[in-house]
């Protein structure tokens, strides 16, 4: 899809013209409950693109994909009329895979939160397969504990001995 704002335009008007004609003009029995999602059209405004949603089994999806084919050029000629294009775009009809696309995603939102939910469970009765605090702990308490056992430093006269280790007189 292009950003000409005469496209826009014409792709909206076009989805009216579309919807407004299927619910009151077209009287195929085929046709079941079609909804008009989008409409595209192409840059130079020859080519529509009509995308369409069908509530209802695959027969009655296919039997709307026959009912919108055969009045293709019934909608186009109203279009034409209406719009008044120097050139009527060509319709081309297409199911939108849409609500497929959104069952799909939904099922598999709903399959992670029941895995995230075992997964919460498993996790509520679990221990640390090591030490419950894996790391060191920083330097300064180890100093501390050397102090504590009674390690002396150099420079302490405590023991009658000099620096060199050498015993005093």
């Amino acid at each position: 899809m292009n950003d000409n704002p005469r496209a826009l335009r014409l792709a909206d008007r076009i989805k009216v013209i579309v919807a407004t004609m299927l619910d009151t003009r077209v009287k195929d029995p085929r046709l079941g409950f079609v909804t008009i999602t989008d409409v595209r059209v192409t840059g130079d405004l020859q080519h529509a693109t009509v995308f369409y949603t069908v509530f209802g089994t695959d027969e009655e999806r296919e039997g709307t994909a026959a009912a919108l084919e055969s009045a293709t050029g019934m909608l186009r000629r109203e279009v034409g009329r209406q719009t008044g294009v120097r050139l009527t775009p060509t319709l081309e009809f297409i199911a939108d895979a849409v609500p497929e696309n959104a069952r799909v995603i939904e099922d598999l939102l709903s399959e992670a939160r029941g895995r995230d939910a075992e997964l919460e469970k498993a996790k509520a009765g679990a221990t640390y397969a090591g030490e419950a605090d894996p790391y060191r702990k920083p330097r300064e308490e180890e100093l501390e504990d050397e102090d504590s056992t009674g390690a002396t430093e150099p420079g302490d006269d405590t023991s009658g001995e000099d620096e060199t280790g050498r015993e005093q007189p």
